[in-house]
């Protein structure tokens, strides 16, 4: 199984029903296709969209439909649709249960960087600060290393998404929370050892006596 898929069924767990969820773009788009059976949640495009469905057919897509990364998604029965403004009026008023965004770094204290590498062309900040900061829950999906250094940082190198710490961490490696601002190990993948967690981790991490292994979803039924 693939880094990214491991880490899309690990976060589906999150999930509980009648959710309002917003789904960042790359891994956490992928984890609208693990939702548990008997879970229905509410997925939110940020550009306007309240039930989002899956791709469409081919030649089935509409160009107004689209996910906040232009992608083409459809509407489930009793879908919603609304200005920016009101889709941002629900982020920054604290409706959104839960938002899942993918992370270029995140230091020790849970605090995100996502949004801009400084030098590189980016079109806009897009709602990750405004998700950081008015969401109920936030979880970032990424792979724990790239290039082989590590993205769970003492301290972030790029600028900072929100001085506000995100809630979990899922990577291919581990599941990592921050109780009292403090990484704290959760999960770890099956077939990975604590050791190789800490190897690939800068941060310092708090390590139980006792850690679990990662209990993924698999089996999917809900929408």
């Amino acid at each position: 199984m693939d880094p990214q898929t491991i880490i899309a069924q690990r976060i589906a767990r999150e999930l509980r029903d009648g959710m309002l969820v917003n789904l960042g773009i790359g891994i956490p788009t992928l984890v609208a296709n693990f939702v548990p059976v008997g879970i229905h949640v509410f997925f939110q495009s940020e550009n306007g969209l309240i039930g989002t469905g899956p791709i469409p057919e081919p030649g089935m897509a509409l160009p107004w439909l689209t996910d906040a990364g232009g992608r083409p998604v459809t509407a489930l029965p009793g879908a919603s649709t609304f200005d920016s403004a009101m889709s941002f009026g629900l982020i920054r008023g604290g409706h959104v249960d839960l938002t899942v965004l993918g992370g270029l770094q995140v230091d020790q204290h849970g605090r995100l960087a996502n949004w801009m590498i400084p030098g590189k062309m980016v079109p806009g900040m897009g709602g990750a600060m405004d998700l950081v900061t008015g969401a109920k829950r936030v979880v970032v999906a990424m792979q724990h290393t790239a290039k082989g250094r590590s993205k769970i940082m003492k301290a972030c190198s790029l600028p900072l998404t929100s001085a506000r710490p995100v809630d979990l961490v899922v990577t291919d490696l581990a599941v990592m929370a921050f109780p009292e601002g403090r990484a704290t190990l959760v999960e770890i993948a099956d077939g990975v050892t604590v050791d190789q967690v800490l190897a690939a981790t800068e941060a310092d991490l708090i390590v139980p006596d006792q850690v679990p292994s990662m209990a993924i979803q698999t089996e999917t039924g809900g929408s």
